[in-house]
């Protein structure tokens, strides 16, 4: 598959995943457009940004892409521009032109391919996120988004996500303590040198308190590395 164009032209018809631009040859044609690439898709916005580039096609020779679902029908336009993305994966039709008498066959899904794949990789994906980094509010915000639309095993995943959150944030009380603590034990040049000097030495000054030690924090990271340079252990992320 690596070694394929994006696109196959025969005597009859143009064949392009995604999009092409009129009076540039095929092979001329730049990939992120042929493919639908993202940056693809931001060039044809800029070229068109009222209307689909399918719109602007002005050769002769008929055009056949996919890539943007049309709805559960094709998109046919002058007999020369065939959409014909009708949504096979979301459980719609999955449709074929057949040349040279360019007749068009449609078939229904038998499910919904989709749906099937996203719950199954919904829940791995959701781990490679970077919830270690993400801020407390930034954290509750996306596991609530998420919820809403998971399967059963992604579902109990976030509610763990969101008990680890919690119980990460209700150690602020006693992270405040042991650096009240600690700091009393050391002297100004064992804060100096201490991991966690800067809250080391708001507390030895009276000025730590949960709000300070919250705006210390932002993030689990943060939390998990001060609790650990003040020789405590926190649990980290859900497996």
């Amino acid at each position: 598959m690596r070694t394929l164009p994006s696109y196959f032209e025969n005597e009859h018809v143009r064949v392009v995943h995604a999009a092409m631009l009129s009076g540039i040859p095929l092979p001329e044609q730049r990939e992120e457009i042929l493919c639908g690439s993202t940056r693809g898709e931001r060039e044809l916005t800029a070229l068109f940004p009222d209307s689909y580039w399918h719109e602007h096609y002005t050769d002769a020779k008929p055009v056949v892409f996919g890539h943007h679902v049309t709805g559960r029908e094709p998109m046919i336009r002058d007999g020369r521009i065939f959409g014909l993305d009708t949504g096979a994966c979301h459980g719609w039709n999955l449709t074929a032109l057949c040349l040279p008498g360019f007749t068009v066959h449609s078939v229904r899904a038998r499910a919904d391919h989709w749906s099937t794949v996203k719950r199954q990789w919904q829940l791995p994906v959701l781990k490679t996120r970077p919830w270690h980094e993400t801020t407390w509010l930034e954290l509750a915000q996306a596991a609530e988004r998420f919820s809403s639309a998971s399967g059963p095993a992604a579902h109990r995943w976030l509610e763990a996500l969101r008990e680890w959150a919690a119980g990460l944030q209700s150690a602020f009380p006693d992270l405040v303590a042991t650096a009240h603590r600690v700091a009393g034990e050391l002297t100004p040049d064992e804060l100096r040198r201490h991991p966690a000097a800067k809250v080391l030495f708001q507390a030895r000054n009276g000025r730590l308190d949960q709000a300070g030690l919250a705006r210390q924090c932002p993030t689990p990271r943060r939390t998990i590395e001060l609790a650990a340079a003040l020789g405590l252990t926190l649990d980290d992320l859900p497996k």
